[in-house]
């Protein structure tokens, strides 16, 4: 992601150098409409806890480590076959790769009811979805919002340059500067806000799946199903060509 992000700035920004001096796609009114106005815009159609959460969540669409799956599979094999020997409690303060998955082994040891573990876990997921949502949310309303306020600047601009049509000489630097303000809009969606919100799609499915994978697992151990049976249905959460001892 943060790949991309740079390389894409790269390339805008060597397109202006080698058209002439940056300064001239410098404008502070085109930012503050574009930029400033978005933001406030996009906070609008949102609750304030939805947006003070979104800073936390965006972080995962540049850097974010989970457990891979058949990662995940070896190691809820591994616990699996230590319930199986020594009974749940034997994996009380067992070290996990993930928090998700401690919690649920957690919940094993304290002797809950499958129900019970079942429900917990799935409202944990249900919750990390709607945070995954409400940062989507954001930025797919920056996406939205972000050219049409482009629009209302260059036309602030342009108006601002019909009130000066008596002085030829201001007519092209006036035009320049009320199209900037489009630049900077389109920017704003098409370079930053619609990646970084598929991004957070993706990142969302794949911790779902993840978690969902968990959960099976445990559901698994609490039942005392043999490990090659724990594997064999974990795996089919993989593609063929991955899956852990395939």
């Amino acid at each position: 992601m943060l790949v991309g992000l740079v390389g894409a700035v790269g390339m805008i920004l060597m397109a202006m150098l080698l058209g002439g001096s940056l300064t001239i796609f410098i404008n502070i009114p085109s930012v503050l409409i574009v930029f400033a106005g978005s933001t406030f815009v996009a906070m609008s159609k949102m609750t304030l806890e939805q947006f003070l959460g979104v800073g936390k969540v965006v972080g995962k669409a540049f850097a974010f480590k989970m457990a891979k799956p058949e990662d995940m599979i070896a190691e809820i094999v591994e616990l699996a076959d230590g319930a199986r020997k020594g009974g749940l409690l034997s994996l009380e303060g067992k070290e996990t790769s993930s928090d998700f998955l401690s919690k649920g082994i957690q919940l094993l040891v304290d002797g809950h009811d499958p129900e019970v573990v079942n429900a917990l876990l799935r409202k944990d997921v249900s919750m990390t979805t709607t945070r995954h949502a409400d940062g989507g949310l954001f930025f797919r309303a920056l996406a939205d919002v972000g050219p049409a306020m482009g629009m209302i600047g260059t036309l602030i601009g342009l108006v601002g340059m019909l009130a000066n049509m008596d002085d030829p000489k201001t007519i092209g630097p006036a035009m320049a500067v009320a199209l900037l303000t489009t630049l900077y809009g389109s920017f704003l969606a098409t370079v930053v806000a619609i990646p970084i919100a598929d991004k957070l799609a993706v990142r969302a499915t794949q911790e779902e799946i993840i978690q969902k994978m968990a959960i099976d697992g445990i559901l698994a151990i609490q039942a005392g199903q043999n490990p090659r049976i724990v594997e064999t249905m974990l795996n089919s959460y993989l593609p063929a060509n991955i899956r852990v001892g395939g």
